[in-house]
């Protein structure tokens, strides 16, 4: 079974660990009838992680990665690039893109940590809420006025000691995008009751840009309610990562220049603000010392994206595990070259390689099994 995963499809190169295009691999000869010719008839989803009891499989976590630089040119992938996927809470950055376009953060006086905030999965720390309340109160707002609701925050599940416990909408993970979609509103005079309607003119704005960003038309984006109540779009993997691409460039002569710049500053200067303590878009943009922007979303998606290189990768897994979600992660930083030893060295407890029991004895592995192709 593994010998399978690691076949390669004619007229495609295989990206090595080392970021180089190592032609010269060796490749499993496949049957004609199975294989295509072009990577849009790549099968989706496709074998990313096994895990291993002993020396037997006992599980494999199925999905797709496209790698994509700043002008939508697909640079690599595995599985389709173009497989549909709900963005879920990679979308944020983009969805704060009409507010900050529209002068938002200045027209409040915003700090770069509540423009931070706008793009967070937060973990309702003192810290977040305390922003969440900065944000409201510029905007001359109550905390009731989220429509977001309220969950037990994610801090419980990280061992964060020493918070209150009393929770409300502001402790709610994504209390800060809502802060934002009602400044939004204070702005422009719109109403606040129904600001998360599909219709509403700031969710209309919202999916404008959302689209111009990944390179797509308002069509192609498939409407959906995400946790919060917000609306959320479904969309190739190709274009999220393009939409990241851009996000990390962020050149002036770029539709969203200035804003994407804004953006993409405040969430590499402030990644537990955009998280929260021990969770992993902190981790990561820790180890990227600046040039990674990333952000991961509910049910197994994450967009990377490097500013220096103006490129981006998106993945989904399919079955929304997520020790196999930052697995797959890891092995795409790598393969991509992306990596030096420091770096390798910060995010190996994402990696995750062995699997170990209570008692700390290794009992099994977690592997990828992908390699990233490259179109001819």
């Amino acid at each position: 079974m593994r010998a399978i995963l690691r076949q390669a499809i004619p007229g495609t190169s295989q990206v090595g660990d080392g970021g180089g295009i190592a032609g010269g691999s060796r490749w499993l000869t496949m049957g004609v009838a199975a294989v295509s010719t072009t990577m849009a008839a790549m099968p989706s989803p496709v074998p990313l992680i096994e895990l291993t009891r002993g020396q037997t499989l006992e599980n494999q976590h199925f999905g797709a990665i496209a790698v994509v630089n700043a002008q939508g040119r697909l640079l690599a992938a595995a599985g389709d690039p173009q497989h549909t996927v709900f963005t879920r809470s990679t979308l944020k950055p983009l969805q704060a893109l009409p507010f900050v376009q529209a002068g938002g953060p200045a027209h409040f006086g915003l700090a770069s940590e509540q423009v931070a905030m706008l793009c967070a999965s937060h973990s309702g720390e003192n810290m977040h809420v305390a922003q969440v309340q900065t944000m409201l109160d510029k905007a001359g707002l109550h905390y009731k006025a989220l429509r977001c609701g309220c969950h037990v925050p994610y801090f419980f599940e990280h061992g964060v000691a020493g918070i209150p416990g009393a929770f409300d909408e502001r402790h709610h993970n994504c209390s800060g995008k809502h802060s934002g979609f009602l400044a939004y509103c204070v702005q422009h005079g719109l109403p606040l009751d129904d600001y998360l309607e599909p219709a509403h003119p700031l969710q209309q704005a919202v999916r404008r840009c959302v689209a111009h960003a990944a390179g797509l038309d308002e069509a192609d984006l498939k409407l959906g309610i995400d946790g919060c109540s917000a609306p959320n779009f479904a969309m190739p993997l190709t274009g999220l990562a393009q939409a990241y691409a851009r996000l990390a460039a962020a050149r002036e002569s770029d539709e969203f220049g200035t804003g994407f710049a804004q953006l993409s500053s405040a969430m590499a200067a402030h990644p537990k603000l955009v998280s929260g303590t021990r969770r992993n878009d902190e981790a990561f943009m820790r180890a990227g010392r600046g040039d990674w922007v990333t952000k991961v979303g509910a049910d197994g998606v994450q967009a990377v994206a490097s500013r220096s290189r103006g490129e981006a990768f998106a993945i989904k897994i399919s079955d929304g595990n997520k020790p196999a979600l930052f697995a797959a992660t890891v092995e795409v930083l790598a393969q991509l070259g992306w990596l030096d030893d420091a770096q390798r060295e910060a995010l190996a407890p994402w990696r995750a390689q062995d699997i170990l029991s209570i008692r700390g004895v290794k009992v099994g592995e977690r592997l990828p099994v992908f390699r990233l192709q490259t179109p001819a």
